[in-house]
């Protein structure tokens, strides 16, 4: 009789990682972008293994020594890219960019009539979509007033490849995008669709690590940092918050997923799902 599986592939098998080279990674991850991979050595494994092997490692260990002594851009963005999802589509949390659009921006160009110049910040825009929904709502809401603005959004990702297709702005669209922005705001492109220059050039793009001081030249109007903070753990997601908080305007809104809460002993206040003022 013969083995059904007797031609079957070898399974791949997940290099092992000693507790110590665990340890040295997660804290590096912690200390370096706050991302808690604690409970994540499953995973560390799994994604990890297959890469590090092309890379031409034969142990956690070797890689690990590299990492930490070398700090080398390349192998960072791989751990990076590797243990973070940046998963992320037009018109995320619909109701939420709903609420944006009807109650915030019109506060935040009554705010700025006089200089007409707004600040908003997408903080990990993952591959773009979020600030460019950003700008569609912005100059919609505008309309033929919008050239005499400057709406350009902020978005900063730590994720090089992520800003690579940021940048690019080729997408696949979801049947939740209205009609009249497809024909406005974006180009068929190839069986995709471009994002069109008046919204492209509506956003800057920059690398970011969240960890760091925040010392950009203007405070913020509105500062986005949806589905980041579920990395992060509890003293992590607060100094980040508070550091929002330093960086907004009075009366400067926050807006977070609606899978995160801010601790009790946030200095921002509610004001719905999600949506959270100075």
């Amino acid at each position: 009789m013969i083995n059904q599986n007797q031609n079957a592939a070898p399974r791949f098998s997940p290099m092992t990682i000693s507790d110590a080279d665990f340890t040295r990674l997660v804290n590096f991850m912690h200390s370096t972008y706050g991302i808690d991979l604690s409970q994540k050595r499953q995973l560390i494994t799994g994604r990890l293994s297959v890469a590090i092997k092309q890379k031409g490692y034969t142990s956690f260990s070797a890689f690990v020594d590299h990492l930490l002594k070398s700090k080398d851009e390349e192998e960072v963005t791989l751990v990076l890219n590797k243990l973070t999802t940046n998963y992320t589509f037009f018109m995320r949390e619909q109701d939420h960019l709903e609420y944006f659009k009807n109650n915030i921006i019109p506060d935040i160009v009554q705010r700025h009539q006089k200089d007409k110049n707004l600040a908003i910040w997408s903080a990990g825009c993952s591959t773009g979509e979020e600030p460019y929904n950003i700008s569609m709502y912005l100059l919609d809401y505008l309309g033929p007033q919008a050239s005499q603005w400057d709406t350009r959004v902020l978005a900063t990702d730590i994720s090089a490849r992520a800003l690579t297709e940021a940048r690019r702005g080729v997408y696949d669209l979801p049947d939740t995008i209205p009609p009249a922005w497809k024909k406005k705001y974006f180009v068929p492109s190839g069986g995709h669709f471009a994002v069109a220059p008046q919204i492209k050039n509506n956003v800057i793009f920059q690398t970011f690590n969240l960890m760091d001081p925040i010392r950009f030249k203007r405070k913020f109007d509105v500062i986005f940092c949806r589905n980041v903070m579920i990395y992060f753990d509890q003293p992590t997601k607060d100094a980040l918050v508070q550091r929002f908080y330093d960086a907004s305007v009075p009366g400067g809104y926050l807006m977070i997923s609606y899978s995160e809460n801010l601790s009790p002993k946030s200095p921002y206040r509610r004001l719905a799902p999600a949506t959270f003022q100075k």
